[in-house]
This record gives structure tokens, C-alpha cells and sequence, in this order.
């Protein structure tokens, strides 16, 4: 089974017999038989860059306790090149024996959810999480939970499948602002990206009273010192998912794009691209906690120095872990299509862990990154010793 900072379980690489596209499953854990992990599609993606993910999944199921390991599946193509669909297919057909047993792929970076399961029916394999799907009694009924989880509408137009992530990110810093005694309307939050992650969770710590003053996309950060309109800012994405700058509000600021990671605040959530905050961004970070949104987004030379500065780091496999969490506790029956319970769980678990991650770093002198690691090793030794005494740990109704 592994522990969740070693080596992974097993490594593949594929080569497109059409297009010469090179594709990567790496499986870092297997708990219960099965790893859990999405799949993404970029130009230039590496197997390196797949088993770091893989071992951050690892990281994410045991932290939050599922019975399940980490996986991660990545594809070297441009998900806008017209045959990316095919590679993405049969990329699928050839994982086919790791998809019908082992692994429970989703959506990731350049591979929508709907496009995913689109070839996975027309494998004849239904749906994405298949080889969970597929060991629960009545396999049909579970397939429909999913699906009614996945497509349940909430305010805005938008599907709890799409934003759950977001607000998984949004309750991390209300752990956060709970953990340290913060009023919630006085306490002020710039944002790194107004994607699916960045956009959720400006959006929710918005709804929950918190001043949101800056908020960047790829055009530059948009700044105002008494909070932004974030809902109707998000309104007026484009389909690159940039804010429309003709409809800003004349009394925002337009900043240089990097301005947003050294605004004055007490969270700053780096939700754009991976290593966006190295060495040469920390002399400027004035934010009080960093919230990790985005895979990686902090290198570890720079988490280093941010914390000889006393500024605390929450890690990604814990901040961003909601909509991983969150797709489990559907297939095992915890939380079903009504987005006020899901709401709740996942509320009620990031209020759980966070005040902890702070207490050790308060208490102890341990990064979150390393508090939360040692949470994941006891997990999976855990795991370990339960799979050995033949106990079942995974049970799909």
C-alpha cells in the first residue's frame, strides 16, 4: 500500500498510436484496492508533474479518511486541438483494466467533467467513477445518486458538482478565521484566480461577510480597500474566464496581475497556477495566512522562508481536497443530490482540521504541511493494519 511520502505503487506511460501523444497513470496508493485521482490534458505534461499529483491525492484521501488511495491520470496534448477528444479516449481504452478495477478517475485540468463521462459511456463503462460504481450491490441505483450528486442545481445556475470545490476552499479560510478568533466582516482577502477554485471561493467567503479586496484573473487584480462586488465581478466572465474590464465599477483599482500576491490581508489564496509564490515573490507577501488553492502554488523553499516570517501555510491536499472528499462521501452514500447536507459535511469537516493544522504550528512549531502530513501517515498506517487483519474498509451502498 505504500505510505503517502513514498515511493508510488506503479507508474505507466502510453504513447498514442494516432497522434503520438504521450499519456501517464500513475498509482500511488491502493486502498481497498482502489486509488482515486482525476485526469487532466495539457500541452506539456509530464510524468513527473503526475506523480506529484498522484501522491497529493494520496495525501487528500488520508487526511480526510477515505477508505481509498491517491492516482492521478495526465495526458500531453492541447485539450483544444480538434483530436483531443480521440487521444482522450483511447487514453481510456488503454487504462481500461486499471478503470474497471482500480481506478476512479474524474475531471482535472482541460478534461471537463461531461467529457470524461462521455467516453467512459461510450466504453461502455458509464461513468467516471466506475470501478467504485461497479462493487456496490445495486450498482444502477448508486450510478443514480451520482449522476443526481453531480447534477444538482444551486443558486446561481450553477451544479454542486461544479462549485463544491470552491466552497471547500471558502470553508478552509473560515476554519481559518475561526481558529483565530477574526471578526468575519472585518477580515480581508485577496484572491489568485476566478476560476472553478478561486471564483467558488471568492464567491462563498463573500456570501459569509468577508471583505474580498482584491481578485486577479490573467488580465491584472482588480483592488478595492471596503471589498469588491464579487458576485457580479464573476458575472461578467468571459468564456477564457476573464472579468469583463468595461464592467468594473469606476472606484475599483487596476493592479499589475502579480500586485494581487502582495496586498495587505489576512488571507491570501493563490488559486491560479502551480509555483505562483516562490523565492523571489516572499519578501513581498503581506498576507497573515496563505491558503493554497491551486496545486502547489507555494514552492517549498518559499513555504520555508514564509514561515521564518511567521506566516502560515495551509496546505493544497488539505484546502483543495473538498470536491475529492466530497465525490466520495456521494459513492458512500453520506451525502446525496441535496446541496444543503453536502454543504454542511463539507463545512464541518474543514472546521475540523484546520483549528488543527494552527494549533500545532501555535503550539508545537509545525508547518500545517507537516502537521497535516502526520494526520495522513497515522491514517494510512491505519489502513495499513486493518487491510492486514482482513477488515473491509470500503463499503458503497
Amino acid at each position: 500500500m505504500g505510505l503517502v511520502g513514498g515511493e508510488p505503487l506503479m507508474k505507466v506511460t502510453w504513447t498514442d498510436p494516432v497522434t503520438g501523444s504521450n499519456g501517464f497513470l500513475v498509482v500511488h496508493t491502493l486502498v481497498s484496492g482502489l486509488a482515486t485521482g482525476g485526469t487532466r490534458m495539457r500541452a506539456g505534461c509530464t510524468m513527473e508533474e503526475v506523480e506529484h499529483l498522484a501522491r497529493g491525492m494520496a495525501r487528500k484521501t488520508a487526511v480526510f479518511e477515505l477508505p481509498v488511495g491517491g492516482a492521478k491520470g495526465g495526458i500531453d496534448c492541447d485539450p483544444k486541438d480538434p483530436q483531443a477528444k480521440g487521444v482522450l479516449r483511447r487514453y481510456l481504452q488503454a487504462m481500461r483494466p486499471w478503470l474497471d478495477a482500480h481506478w476512479v478517475t474524474a475531471e482535472d485540468l482541460g478534461v471537463p467533467q461531461h467529457l470524461i463521462d462521455e467516453a467512459f459511456e461510450e466504453l461502455g463503462m458509464h461513468q467516471s467513477y466506475h470501478a467504485a460504481i461497479r462493487r456496490a450491490p445495486d450498482a444502477e441505483r448508486t450510478l443514480r445518486r451520482v449522476r443526481a450528486g453531480l447534477n444538482a442545481p444551486v443558486p446561481g445556475g450553477l451544479l454542486l458538482g461544479d462549485v463544491v470545490g470552491g466552497y471547500g476552499v471558502a470553508q478552509c479560510c473560515l476554519g481559518v478565521v475561526h481558529a483565530r478568533d477574526w471578526a468575519a466582516q472585518e477580515t480581508t482577502v485577496a484572491v489568485q484566480g476566478v476560476g472553478t477554485m478561486g471564483g467558488g471561493a471568492a464567491f462563498y467567503l463573500h456570501e459569509a461577510g468577508l471583505k474580498v479586496v482584491s481578485l486577479a484573473d490573467a488580465a491584472g487584480t482588480l483592488h478595492h480597500p471596503d471589498g469588491l462586488d464579487v458576485p457580479a465581478l464573476l458575472e461578467t466572465r468571459d468564456r477564457f474566464g476573464e472579468i469583463d474590464r468595461d464592467q468594473v465599477p469606476a472606484d475599483v483599482q487596476r493592479l499589475p496581475r502579480e500586485a494581487v500576491l502582495s496586498q495587505e490581508v489576512d488571507v491570501l489564496i493563490p488559486a491560479a497556477v502551480s509555483f505562483a509564490i516562490g523565492t523571489n515573490q516572499v519578501p513581498d507577501v503581506a498576507a497573515r495566512v496563505i491558503v493554497e488553492a491551486a496545486n502547489n502554488p507555494v514552492t517549498p523553499e518559499a513555504e520555508e522562508l514564509l514561515a521564518t516570517r511567521g506566516i502560515p501555510v495551509i496546505p493544497d491536499f488539505v484546502a483543495n481536497a473538498g470536491a475529492a472528499a466530497w465525490a466520495w462521501w456521494l459513492l458512500l452514500g453520506r451525502v446525496d443530490a441535496d446541496p444543503v447536507l453536502s454543504f454542511q459535511v463539507l463545512r464541518e469537516e474543514m472546521l475540523a482540521k484546520i483549528p488543527l493544522l494552527l494549533a500545532a504550528w501555535d503550539t508545537e512549531g509545525h508547518t500545517p504541511r507537516d502537521a497535516a502530513l502526520m494526520l495522513a501517515e497515522r491514517r494510512t498506517e491505519q489502513n495499513r493494519v486493518a487491510e492486514e487483519s482482513g477488515q473491509a474498509l470500503l463499503s458503497i451502498p
